[in-house]
């Protein structure tokens, strides 16, 4: 009885190391690839305006969202699709989030990491919508999704959700010469 107790308690301790191999395999595997975030910037909109107001050879995507709006996160992969095939190309794409400031720990970044966004993210909070919503668009109603493209020659808003083939349509009239 001693000598199947023994044996029963090796095979334990031996099964139990080779999962402990395989996970740290997958962690290393997946650190390789993403880096996980554990703060959101956080602005108020004079810290934002300087983002949205930009004048060199950029163009720039800034896209509002929110974890809550189904519109939003089913639009974000393109947006992060267009940042990688234009990098290249002087294109850059930032993502205002318009979540609720006490759930960010909670929502917002465990989102993020899950999504594995590699634009940058910024948290918009600032009470005083009236006010920058009408600084940002004076035509946005306030609701989401909406999307700001810009570079030094042109500046476009839109209150609508994107498909790829429409934001890399809108991009392009952007980046013509």
């Amino acid at each position: 009885m001693k000598k199947a107790l023994l044996i029963f308690s090796m095979l334990l301790i031996i099964f139990s190391c080779k999962k402990e191999v395989s996970k740290t395999n997958t962690v290393e595997d997946s650190e390789s690839n993403w880096q996980e975030i554990s703060t959101v910037k956080t602005l108020n909109y004079n810290e934002l305006k300087p983002y949205l107001e930009k004048n060199d050879d950029t163009t720039y995507i800034v896209n509002f969202w929110a974890t809550w709006c189904a519109p939003c996160v089913k639009e974000l992969p393109y947006f992060e699709k267009i940042k990688q095939e234009y990098a290249s190309k002087n294109v850059e794409v930032l993502l205002v989030s318009l979540d609720f400031p006490k759930q960010v720990e909670k929502k917002l970044i465990p989102f993020i990491n899950k999504k594995q966004l590699q634009s940058e993210v910024v948290l918009l909070n600032d009470i005083d919508e009236n006010v920058w919503i009408k600084a940002i668009d004076s035509t946005w109603s306030g609701a989401l999704p909406a999307t700001l493209i810009y570079n030094k020659n042109n500046r476009k808003f839109y209150e609508q959700s994107f498909d790829y083939i429409m934001l890399e349509t809108e991009l392009k009239t952007f980046l013509k010469p």
